[in-house]
């Protein structure tokens, strides 16, 4: 009897032990995650890609790493954002175009509740859940009450959230800005007041920093950082503008060639590789310094975001996370052809404020231009030098197609230019190869699923009475191992639309209002073609039919169709008749 007591004694001993092991090996294997995303950023504006920017923290990243090199986003800042956060084609997400209800599922502006953030799949799995930056997936920017706070970060999954809750806004002085659950600004917060002058990229930066290091490492975490950096208005700290003066004097071809070359040294696109027409001369630009200038702060905002990732990076190498943490780099949409405040002559600075100061807690204005700085001056439009708190302008077109060298397009649009980001996978406990390029095709959509695969976690198919829409995408792990990902991938964005299968991409222009009108397709072999020079359209109709075939499937799946109606446009008011004498 003795010797079964001691028995069943040691047995059970055994099954503890065995169950704690298991429980921390289970934590070991579950990855620290962190998912750091890009605004309005261009294939190669980062150096790891082809860039003269200076980014040795991502460049380090991508050494130690992997770089996808055909890896795309949805052409636009909300709908990728909401694509990002679900894993799924943002029409499913309830955000097929920005944040306006057009009346029908696939366009409400708002995360739908037939969705899970990343957030919400894997807080039930262990992990703590941490966001810092821009959200813009709700049109409640300004509400009323915390009823209209139902798809803010902290509704949506996260723990904790420093951020703006719009879509642009002065990186001296944020609108909508948020800490947890409420409406701040950037002099009344409490728990930020950098010894700088606030910028919103460092505090995107530093609050990353300060949630990983308050981290009980316990636990796993998940963290979305999504910057604004290099999205208009061009706002960066002089230090760092210095470092570009003059770089860019020798205009766009030149930049553009140098960065070609790089990107065929790299790896990144084939030697036979040619770059797309120029669409701006340099020659004809009249005012050379400011159109340069605007570049060198365009690249002194790409250099502090990586400067801020450096010190994330440092966070968690002391913290000791750093070997089982999974980093995931990518930009939302190709570089902003928009021409965001850079019309009319050069506007002058009056000597003096010439409105009154703002005061501290009623700085909320929540369109995308203040009026006004905080401290009374009026913001600056057209050829003013960028950089200041009182400007508010974009880089323009032509150094847009600078940002997506080698490619077609922009943001908006679904050529490559317009689709094309960067992604670097850096996980030194999961990831064996090094410094290794993947060309396997892979979307937004498959972060989700590489989230949910690499954690363990199970993707809900219902919440309550709520059916969950299925993930769209694949997870990263097998493209990891250098395994292929076969699948088809569809794009819809403002009636422009695509599809690609293996190395054929369907693609066409359309516009908001005709998206159910005939299509001109153009068909491309990206293996040998990826700039979109060659169409072959008419040379494989079979091709194009069946392609646009299984383009039409997806937008009747996916909630792209209906689509909105276009509004009727105005009618001219009538000019009264003057009775003749």
């Amino acid at each position: 009897m003795y010797r079964f007591i001691l028995t069943a004694v040691f047995c059970l001993m055994l099954a503890v032990s065995n169950s704690v092991v298991a429980l921390e090996t289970g934590n070991k294997k579950q990855p620290n995650i962190i998912v750091i995303m890009s605004d309005d950023m261009g294939y190669s504006d980062i150096g790891c890609y082809g860039s003269e920017i200076n980014t040795p923290n991502l460049d380090e990243l991508a050494a130690n790493g992997l770089r996808f090199t055909q890896f795309y986003n949805t052409a636009r800042c909300c709908p990728t954002r909401a694509s990002l956060l679900t894993g799924l084609y943002p029409h499913q997400a309830g955000v097929g175009w920005m944040m306006n209800d057009q009346g029908l599922d696939g366009y409400r502006g708002e995360l739908n509740r037939s969705s899970q953030t990343m957030a919400e799949v894997l807080k039930p799995a262990g992990y703590s859940t941490y966001m810092t930056g821009k959200w813009h997936v709700t049109k409640h920017v300004n509400p009323k009450d915390d009823a209209q706070k139902f798809n803010w970060p902290q509704q949506r999954g996260f723990d904790r959230y420093y951020g703006i809750i719009n879509g642009a806004s002065s990186l001296w002085d944020p609108n909508s800005l948020v800490r947890g659950n409420e409406l701040i600004t950037c002099v009344n917060d409490a728990d930020y007041q950098p010894t700088d002058p606030y910028h919103f990229t460092d505090a995107v930066s530093d609050n990353a920093v300060k949630f990983v290091k308050e981290h009980d490492p316990k636990a796993p975490f998940f963290m979305y950082v999504s910057y604004t950096a290099a999205h208009w208005p061009m706002h960066a700290r002089p230090r760092d503008i210095e470092k570009y003066a003059g770089m860019y004097d020798v205009g766009y071809q030149v930049i553009r060639q140098k960065r070609l070359d790089k990107m065929k040294g790299i790896g990144l696109v084939s030697d036979t590789t040619l770059l797309t027409a120029p669409v701006g001369q340099w020659e004809q630009i009249n005012d050379k310094r400011w159109e340069s200038a605007c570049m060198e702060v365009y690249a002194a905002m790409v250099d502090q975001m990586d400067q801020g990732i450096g010190r994330i990076v440092g966070a968690l190498k002391e913290t000791g996370q750093y070997d089982n943490t999974l980093i995931l780099f990518l930009q939302d949409n190709g570089g902003c052809a928009e021409g965001c405040g850079r019309g009319g002559e050069r506007p002058q600075r009056a000597a003096a404020p010439t409105l009154d100061p703002l005061p501290a807690d009623l700085v909320h204005y929540f369109g995308s231009v203040p009026a006004q700085t905080r401290d009374g001056w009026p913001i600056l439009r057209g050829r003013v030098m960028p950089g200041p708190a009182d400007t508010y302008i974009g880089y323009g077109r032509n150094w847009a197609n600078v940002s997506n060298t080698p490619f077609r397009e922009y943001k908006h649009w679904v050529h490559e230019g317009g689709i094309s980001t960067p992604l670097i996978a850096h996980w030194p406990a999961g990831i064996k190869d090094q410094n290794e390029l993947r060309h396997q095709p892979a979307h937004l959509i498959d972060v989700m699923a590489t989230c949910v695969d690499v954690a363990s976690a199970d993707y809900p198919k219902q919440i309550g009475s709520t059916e969950i829409t299925p993930l769209e995408g694949k997870s990263l792990v097998a493209a990891f191992e250098d395994q292929p990902i076969d699948r088809w991938l569809y794009w819809e964005h403002e009636g422009n639309r695509a599809v690609r299968d293996g190395n054929w991409k369907l693609v066409a222009k359309g516009k908001m209002a005709d998206r159910s009108q005939p299509v001109k397709w153009e068909l491309y072999d990206l293996s040998v073609d990826r700039i979109e020079q060659n169409d072959l359209a008419k040379a494989q109709p079979d091709r194009v039919k069946k392609m646009a075939e299984k383009w039409q499937e997806y937008a009747n799946r996916c909630q792209v169709y209906p689509c909105p109606k276009a509004k009727p446009k105005p009618k001219a008011k009538e000019k009264p008749v003057k009775n003749k004498k």
